[in-house]
């Protein structure tokens, strides 16, 4: 059983991490940090759990881990939604969705992280970013209140806000500001109707612009920027099946192409919130859950696409499935997502903001990329001008966890797929041509190789050479290629770290950390770097659950009122 029994049936924990290989470099600083689901029992999609913050450090003996160990520190994204679901589990109630409750429907925040400066942000498609605490990894606020985010996706009452949005935002360095969207629901065509919505960082009001004719159908996972333009797109990886929602069987499969919508930074901002604006239309193709965007946007949007082919999330395991070699799966793995059925393709194109005209540069797709599942890059302003390699993580195609019904239902549509586990990969590409820089291969099939991050070579060093321009997430020569790619490993012997020379990943880990006991971690999503911070979060003017719940409370009943309101005290009391 390749996919480990463990990434559903493991716990979230505290850890001290000790070195188990090779030696860990001094210039590898900061914090390495992980969204997760906590895996709940009873969830169709073990995805859509409560939220999880994990951090490791990158320096032994901080966070209270002993002078030889590094510090891996979980905690639950302690947020309005995870407070009332602690006090009244009852209430909620598993559906095809995720959760539902008269309280109205968690936000999870389980997906991403979102350093931003020395500011820590968590995300997920079905909510507002989540700021915590980068330290304590305590909640601080949701961003925008719930009012200038303007109606809902769908009203589903209570005190909790129902926002499908973009599980990765944008943070804008021009600007100091966030980018994100959110979807509206037309019934009739169950189309999703994107929304802009952007956030200046402090204070409680978000500006909302509709986007002419942008609809999506497979939800907007993912945005991008370049210098002057956004553009957003159809991830269409997770289709909403209305026979499903019914409770009839999915038939529902992905497109081959989607929709993306370009827009010019300056033209939204000149516009009045909630006129709509109109975009410059193109198409993508295959479909792509993460997608990056060059700054520099002279000659052109340059974009990075990690596509998604033949990746259809909607498509779960389920009990008594049968799996892609007609056996039946591991029940431990019921609720995990189905996975690719065809190797992942990785392009680079070039569209016309002016007409939506795009130029595929170049394409990197062969018979290892299966399941490409998370990449690592430089994330500093410098290198998103002048990128040069790019980390993606592939983990090997894996009979055990595509569903025969899946596969049936694709039928031609599918090339013959392979009847043995292949091997994970994290390969380094060179931005522009996509030329295979350096390649790793996990050999032993049951690694199970989750999401890289890039973390610069000693930033503190570069930062201190003079040059007051230069980013805090920059090391002495940004791009990509200058520092070391951090991908946890999980697996059914325990979990471990594997630390790569950026410039030569080839080569093997230069270092390995794990669990003291063989300890497992279950299912992790993406991840980040982040450099260290050395006090609590500053003080800025946040959303209060409290100042979102006149008008909503009331309509609940007065014992869920009652809890709603004490939860509110709470979080003011901790806020200070």
């Amino acid at each position: 059983m390749p996919v480990p029994s463990s990434i559903t049936t493991a716990s979230h924990k505290d850890l001290d991490l000790t070195l188990v290989a090779g030696e860990w470099p001094e210039d590898v600083t900061g914090e390495f940090v992980v969204s997760a689901p906590e895996t709940r029992p009873g969830l169709p999609y073990a995805l859509f759990g409560p939220g999880r913050i994990c951090r490791l450090s990158l320096r032994p003996g901080t966070h209270g881990a002993a002078a030889d160990r590094f510090a891996w520190r979980s905690r639950v994204v302690d947020s309005p939604s995870a407070r009332l679901f602690e006090a009244a589990p009852e209430q909620f109630v598993a559906g095809p969705t995720g959760y539902n409750s008269p309280f109205g429907v968690p936000n999870q925040a389980n997906t991403a992280p979102l350093p931003w400066g020395d500011r820590l942000f968590t995300t997920w498609d079905v909510g507002r970013p989540v700021e915590v605490d980068p330290r304590s990894l305590g909640f601080l606020g949701e961003v925008g209140h719930r009012d200038s985010w303007g109606e809902q996706t769908l009203d589903m009452g209570g005190v909790l806000p129902f926002f499908l949005s973009s599980a990765h935002p944008v943070v804008d360095p021009d600007r100091d500001a966030l980018w994100t969207v959110k979807l509206g629901l037309d019934l009739a065509s169950g189309a999703q109707m994107l929304h802009v919505v952007y956030w200046p960082g402090d204070g409680t009001e978000v500006k909302v612009w509709p986007v002419e004719g942008g609809a999506v159908f497979g939800g907007s996972h993912t945005i991008t920027q370049t210098a002057n333009f956004l553009l957003l797109a159809d991830s269409g990886n997770f289709k909403t099946d209305m026979g499903e929602m019914a409770g009839e069987p999915r038939t529902v499969t992905v497109d081959d192409d989607a929709a993306a919508y370009i827009l010019r930074k300056e033209a939204i901002l000149a516009t009045p919130p909630g006129t709509p604006l109109t975009p410059t239309v193109t198409r993508i193709a295959p479909t792509a859950g993460h997608f990056y965007g060059r700054w520099n946007d002279d000659d052109g949007i340059s974009v990075i696409f990690e596509h998604m082919d033949r990746m259809d999330l909607g498509y779960r395991i389920q009990s008594g499935d049968l799996d892609a070699n007609g056996k039946p799966v591991d029940p431990d793995l019921v609720g995990f997502y189905n996975t690719a059925m065809a190797p992942s393709t990785c392009s680079e194109v070039v569209f016309d903001p002016d007409n939506g005209a795009s130029k595929v540069e170049a394409v990197l797709r062969d018979d290892w990329t299966w399941n490409l599942q998370l990449s690592a890059m430089d994330w500093s302003s410098e290198a998103l001008r002048a990128p040069t390699l790019h980390h993606i993580a592939y983990q090997g195609f894996r009979p055990g966890a595509v569903s025969k019904r899946a596969v049936d239902n694709y039928g031609d549509r599918l090339d013959p797929l392979p009847t043995e586990d292949t091997p994970g990969m994290l390969v380094s590409v060179h931005r522009g041509s996509l030329d295979v820089s350096s390649r790793y291969e996990y050999s032993d099939t049951t690694d199970h190789i989750t999401s890289p991050a890039f973390a610069p070579r000693d930033p503190a060093a570069a930062s201190s050479q003079g040059d007051p321009a230069r980013s805090s997430y920059a090391g002495s020569s940004p791009g990509g290629h200058d520092g070391y790619v951090i991908l946890p490993v999980l697996s059914d012997s325990g979990m471990r770290v594997d630390l790569f020379d950026a410039s030569r990943v080839g080569d093997g880990p230069v270092a390995t950390l794990a669990t003291p006991n063989a300890e497992c971690v279950p299912v992790v999503l993406h991840s980040a770097w982040m450099p260290s911070t050395d006090g609590p979060a500053k003080d800025r003017e946040r959303v209060s659950f409290a100042d979102e719940l006149a008008g909503h409370v009331e309509t609940l009943p007065d014992e869920l009122a009652a809890l709603a309101r004490g939860v509110a005290e709470e979080l003011q009391e901790s806020a200070g």
